[in-house]
């Protein structure tokens, strides 16, 4: 039976190298799957799925207009696996589409993306997921300036220093976000 699953973690938890894996691992089978992320996150371009590894992957980019339902449901060949990168971006809409793929089509979904953004609050399609996935995952991985876990994510400004306030959505890598534990998100070892 399929379920729709929720895997989230901060920035550098490899969500985006998990999805390129789990995609490779059906098609090695001969099992397709269609990939999709959101359109907002052009680092490398619309429509990739990029690992900071160097691993990419075009995918089906997602705007508001989108309509995740329609596009599966239309697919010459079935997919095997519905697989989502950045899926915090989604809107409630778009989760709700995810979850009528698995109740209508019976097609597993699993999404990936982060839960919280830099003042610790949740994005829309992360609070949606949170609400409508079966099974909810947290991909783990440690603090940059110290070794306990990392739960949050600390945005940078251009010069490297911490900033806790602006609009939740911020596209950006390494340049603009360190995974952080609580302790250090509220007093990091970086110059202010």
């Amino acid at each position: 039976m399929a379920q729709l699953f929720f895997k989230y973690g901060t920035m550098n938890s490899g969500k985006s190298i998990e999805i390129l894996k789990v995609a490779h691992n059906y098609e090695e089978q001969n099992k397709p799957v269609l990939i999709f992320t959101s359109g907002l996150d052009d680092r490398r371009g619309v429509g990739f799925v990029a690992s900071r590894i160097g691993v990419e992957r075009e995918a089906v980019p997602v705007f508001e207009e989108t309509n995740i339902y329609d596009i599966v449901r239309q697919e010459a060949q079935r997919p095997f696996c519905i697989l989502v990168d950045e899926a915090q971006f989604l809107s409630q809409e778009h989760i709700i589409q995810l979850a009528e793929i698995v109740d209508n089509l019976d097609i597993p979904v699993m999404s990936f993306g982060l839960k919280n953004d830099f003042q610790n609050e949740l994005f829309e399609g992360s609070k949606h997921l949170l609400l409508y996935a079966d099974k909810i995952e947290e991909m783990k991985t440690i603090c940059w300036f110290c070794h306990k876990k990392a739960v949050m994510n600390l945005r940078l400004d251009g010069e490297g220093r911490p900033i806790y306030t602006g609009d939740q959505i911020h596209i950006g890598g390494n340049d603009s976000y360190y995974p952080v534990c609580r302790r250090c998100h509220a007093n990091p070892p970086i110059a202010l």
